[in-house]
């Protein structure tokens, strides 16, 4: 696939996009592409017609086909998903603005350009080779991350371990005596950690992984441990602030998903401040799954489908 050899120009519309109603306040929208399903020059054409200058410029700027399609999904992604939450139908992919935050983190910058009387709409992306993801939330900071469940680290899962996780962290998986149990509890770790720092906005650099345990809670019990139970789907998911108290808070929701049997994804988002205030203690997140491509296709997918519902909510 040579992007840059696209020549063909089209007009590109929201009218193509189904419209989608705005997720409640205690709901997150996840939606994904799988890449080896866009197989369409005139397609991916297309959707190089909605990027902005900068965006095309980024694509181009990759080395490799496959690089290449990868940075043109993940914005068109955005773009198309965002685009669908109509504002009386004056929201189109093209005419969407973003911009960063002091940690570099990409946020909407739409809401004095329309009529945006609501609450203001958070979206998060990742992306692995196989897998691109997007989760909406409203009035909610949201990270999210997703990873291969065959990926591989280049060292030793402990040693990695020992350089990015937390001594409660490292032993819990140095306790895990099967290679390929380790390696699967050390990626849903990762994935929770990467969603919890994104969903704070600032990054790695200023929320080192050292800093925070995540922890698994049976739902039944007041017991605490750190290595989930994908047969135990009521565990709930928290975070316990280390070295940074004053930074790192446990006003935050997770979710952890195995997609499509190959990937898992993880969701954190804020807890919701009202019902907290009122007493009334905190509201499951409620989860809404989509497959898609864009201007093609959009299913969603329940739990008995390709979703698999590991810890949280």
């Amino acid at each position: 696939m040579k992007i840059h050899c696209f020549q063909r120009n089209f007009s590109v519309s929201s009218s193509s996009l189904v419209p989608v109603r705005l997720p409640s306040q205690m709901e997150t929208h996840f939606w994904y592409i799988l890449p080896q399903e866009v197989k369409s020059a005139t397609l991916l054409n297309q959707y190089l017609e909605i990027l902005s200058p900068c965006e095309k410029e980024n694509v181009f700027r990759m080395h490799g086909d496959h690089l290449k399609k990868s940075a043109l999904l993940a914005r068109t992604l955005v773009r198309t998903t965002i685009a669908r939450y109509q504002i009386n139908s004056q929201v189109s992919p093209t005419s969407l603005k973003f911009r960063k935050n002091i940690y570099g983190k990409p946020e909407l910058d739409w809401q004095d350009h329309y009529d945006w009387n609501m609450p203001p709409l958070y979206f998060n992306i990742s992306h692995t080779s196989s897998l691109i993801a997007c989760g909406v939330t409203l009035d909610s900071p949201i990270g999210i991350d997703v990873e291969e469940k065959q990926r591989t680290t280049k060292n030793d899962i402990l040693s990695f371990a020992r350089r990015y996780f937390s001594p409660g962290e490292v032993e819990s998986l140095t306790i895990i005596s099967d290679p390929e149990i380790q390696r699967q509890e050390f990626l849903k770790l990762w994935t929770l950690k990467e969603a919890y720092v994104k969903a704070l906005g600032r990054g790695f650099s200023a929320a080192p992984f050292k800093n925070f345990t995540i922890r698994f809670r049976d739902a039944t019990s007041e017991n605490l441990h750190i290595s989930g139970n994908s047969n135990s789907k009521a565990s709930e998911i928290i975070v316990e602030s280390s070295y940074d108290q004053k930074n790192l808070t446990s006003n935050w929701q997770f979710a952890l998903l195995e997609l499509s049997g190959s990937h898992y994804a993880s969701i954190c988002k804020k807890k919701d401040d009202y019902n907290t205030v009122q007493g009334k203690g905190c509201v499951p997140m409620k989860l809404t799954v989509r497959k898609t491509i864009p201007f093609v296709e959009d299913k969603r997918i329940s739990e008995n489908d390709a979703v698999v519902l590991v810890g949280g909510l």
